[in-house]
């Protein structure tokens, strides 16, 4: 199996630690090969897992999937490039900055498998959450994600990460995108959906700090806030149901049911990555099953983000 990351910072590093782990437990053998912008030293023994380094799109051949997780601004580039020269992609999320792309003249048409990264579909406690989902009526549906941009990446300046930058992507309307990603999972897309945003808080950014939604479903309201500036992180949705309110925090890795029992779904961060990536191997690499988050899925979910 011969593979492509395009981007190896510290998310294109993680995958490639997981794809490396996944594919030693099942007695697969894998080539990588890494594109970056410059060659400086990668963390820990993740050059030792890599055949070769490029810089230039022209030196590459062909792959049996690429991994594209350089900064969102730069995805529909490597995609363009990379058309007919991977046999399956996986793209990071957001999957564009915008939502003003063709993605069968990206060469990312019908034909294409590919997958947009979910990441959060696939942890403990939301798994739990949508397996009781059926049993439960929610009136109304309550949604957070707040965290602190400056301690995202430490020893790293946030001001000069694509997060704080609007034309490269950042913004926590698309940064944040997990939270519509998995509410459309859950429920769909809304009939109608409300939003307002802007930069209020201290952060030195030009790009939003704060997104508020309201959406209105068949049967239950849904709020959504998301925000860079919390000091606390805060990451859950609560459903307000006829016999009560159900919690998953997704922090604490915790599912509160309607009558106070506390299920507990604690597990590394990882994990979720790593269950992301059996899927990924399966899908793309062992051909089993479609695309649970297909570009064109993708793409509906950052325009409804971004309210067009």
């Amino acid at each position: 199996m011969n593979v492509l990351f395009v981007g190896l910072g510290s998310i294109g590093t993680r995958h490639l630690n997981n794809l490396a782990e996944v594919c030693a437990r099942r007695g697969i053998e894998f080539k990588a090969d890494a594109l970056r912008s410059s060659l400086r030293p990668l963390p820990g023994d993740a050059a030792q897992k890599l055949r070769a380094q490029y810089v230039s799109f022209d030196q590459l051949g062909h792959y049996d999937a690429a991994f594209i997780t350089t900064p969102t601004h730069l995805h529909a580039h490597a995609i363009a490039e990379l058309a007919g020269k991977a046999d399956c992609f996986f793209i990071e999320k957001p999957i564009f900055e915008g939502t003003g792309y063709d993605l069968e003249q990206l060469g990312l048409g019908p034909g294409q498998k590919a997958y947009v990264a979910a990441p959060m579909r696939w942890c403990g406690v939301y798994l739990a959450l949508k397996e009781l989902l059926g049993s439960l009526r929610p009136y109304s549906a309550r949604v957070i994600c707040s965290s602190y941009l400056p301690g995202w990446r430490p020893g790293v300046d946030y001001r000069q990460v694509y997060s704080a930058h609007k034309a490269m992507g950042g913004g926590v309307t698309i940064d944040l995108i997990h939270e519509w990603d998995y509410m459309v999972d859950l429920f769909g897309p809304p009939l109608a959906c409300y939003n307002f945003k802007g930069t209020y808080s201290h952060l030195e950014i030009d790009s939003d700090d704060l997104s508020v939604y309201i959406a209105r479903y068949p049967n239950m309201l849904a709020e959504i806030h998301l925000d860079y500036f919390g000091r606390t992180y805060r990451r859950s949705i609560e459903l307000f149901c006829r016999d009560g309110t159900v919690t998953a925090d997704f922090g604490a890795g915790t599912l509160t049911l309607a009558d106070g029992t506390v299920e507990r779904h604690e597990e590394p961060l990882n994990q979720r990555y790593l269950r992301e990536m059996e899927y990924f191997v399966d899908y793309a690499l062992q051909g089993r099953g479609e695309s649970v988050n297909s570009p064109g899925m993708a793409l509906d979910v950052l325009r409804l983000t971004l309210g067009e």
